[in-house]
């Protein structure tokens, strides 16, 4: 297969129907690793091989991979990076030392991973196929280590085939849920699949009373937020934030983290704690700040066109809308006007983003409809918006409200475009094309 016929292979094991009972919204479905033992065998159980930071967590995965990516690749390490989802491509999830996985390369894993589809005789998930490649890759390259991101929760996570020498827990948070019952335990109980006896665990700040859940797990060590790790200070910059970062085997001060907002501090003290884990050592001062000095993140309060300003932000849960929300009063000051450019998927409750997002800090609002079959349509999302007080406006395509939104902006306005990444991907493109 070449690329695009690659590409058309994975998308046609698309079944949204599925993604809605797994994502545990709607519906029943029997969840098991069965499948996905048996297909990485067929592949030779590449994932037996490889040395796995394994993170899940329901918001910062993706920054904090790309950290624990960028300082180990500073002490010299080979480092395979497998997330989800991805903005434009599917290369992005696949990156070798924070490179992209090139065409050709993505196209013959992809085709050896139908050859041994076919001869598991059964249909699998894209993201099974996805992890089934990215193991094989990441094996055949002999990376010294794997950083592997969960997709969703974490025990019958496609992912979970492999055994994490380090497990990191960035955050527990609503979303992949009902909310009935003790929602918040139920997860925890899901993610604490990923920790296997004898890892080092790294766990993001929750409620204590879920500790015991990744406690049973027989972890070898656990390091903690608050306690174990520390965050001894944290001040917003011109260009990211400055932290100092305390851990058991080291302090680290004044770290220029070239990204913003105080959830990003977060997410470097669980990324120093995690490479530090893996490494058994401290890590090398100027390693660590170099490597953190090159983190990039797109699509995470990215800033793509300046005069006015227009920053890109992947929020698409009311926990990651609260943390774009106070970076965009603290960390992006705006003399001007503020407009939001928004779309959601039909899953998320509009009025609880909304509330998320502190609306009223928004001059105006426009809604879009993001470009999926599982997109709430533009026109009622505005409608709850005008409930809550909004002015907004319903434009179902994203070019165009941004051009609309764009001219009518001062140079010192600020407009910020969130919520579905399939939105944000799509608002992220035209941006570039229009000032290429």
């Amino acid at each position: 297969m070449n690329i695009d016929a690659a590409i058309d292979y994975v998308e046609g094991h698309i079944d949204y129907s599925s993604w809605a009972a797994r994502s545990a919204r709607t519906g029943n479905v029997e969840l098991s690793l069965d499948r996905m033992r048996r297909f990485v065998a067929l592949l030779g159980n590449p994932q037996s091989s490889l040395p796995v930071i394994h993170v899940t967590g329901t918001n910062g995965k993706g920054s904090t991979s790309r950290m624990i990516t960028r300082l180990l690749m500073a002490e010299g390490l080979r480092v395979g990076t497998y997330s989800s989802p991805h903005l434009a491509r599917y290369n992005e999830r696949f990156r070798m030392d924070d490179v992209d996985i090139g065409d050709t390369t993505l196209a013959e894993l992809l085709t050896t991973a139908s050859a041994a589809e076919d001869e598991l005789g059964e249909r699998l998930m894209p993201f099974e196929v996805l992890t089934g490649a990215a193991f094989a890759w990441f094996a055949d390259k002999r990376v010294d280590v794997a950083v592997i991101e969960v997709g969703v929760l974490g025990r019958f996570d496609a992912t979970n085939v492999c055994d994490g020498r380090v497990a990191v827990l960035t955050n527990i948070g609503f979303d992949h849920t009902n909310g009935e019952g003790d929602w918040q335990l139920r997860i925890a109980d899901e993610k604490a699949g990923i920790v296997k006896p004898g890892a080092h665990l790294i766990l993001g700040a929750i409620d204590p009373r879920l500790e015991h859940a990744f406690a049973v797990q027989a972890p070898g060590a656990i390091w903690r937020l608050g306690h174990e790790v520390a965050i001894s200070a944290d001040t917003a910059t011109t260009t990211g934030r400055r932290v100092s970062v305390y851990t058991p085997a080291q302090t680290i001060d004044d770290l220029d983290l070239p990204l913003f907002g105080a959830h990003q501090a977060v997410n470097c003290a669980l990324a120093i704690a995690a490479a530090t884990a893996f490494v058994g050592r401290p890590l090398r001062d100027p390693a660590a700040r170099s490597g953190l000095s090159e983190v990039r993140m797109p699509a995470r309060l990215e800033t793509v066109r300046t005069s006015p300003t227009v920053v890109v932000d992947g929020a698409h849960n009311p926990d990651a809308a609260r943390a774009l929300a106070r970076a965009v009063h603290d960390d992006m000051p705006c003399i001007g006007r503020r407009t939001l450019v928004l779309g959601l998927l039909a899953g998320r409750d509009p009025e609880a983003m909304l509330d998320a997002l502190d609306v009223t800090q928004f001059d105006g609002v426009i809604t879009c409809t993001p470009p999926t079959a599982r997109a709430r349509p533009a026109h009622e999302l505005a409608a709850v918006a005008r409930r809550l007080g909004c002015a907004a406006q319903a434009i179902d395509d994203i070019g165009e409200a941004l051009r609309i939104a764009l001219n009518r902006a001062g140079a010192d306005d600020q407009i910020i475009v969130t919520g579905s990444i399939y939105l944000v991907a799509d608002a992220r493109a035209w941006l570039t094309q229009q000032s290429s």
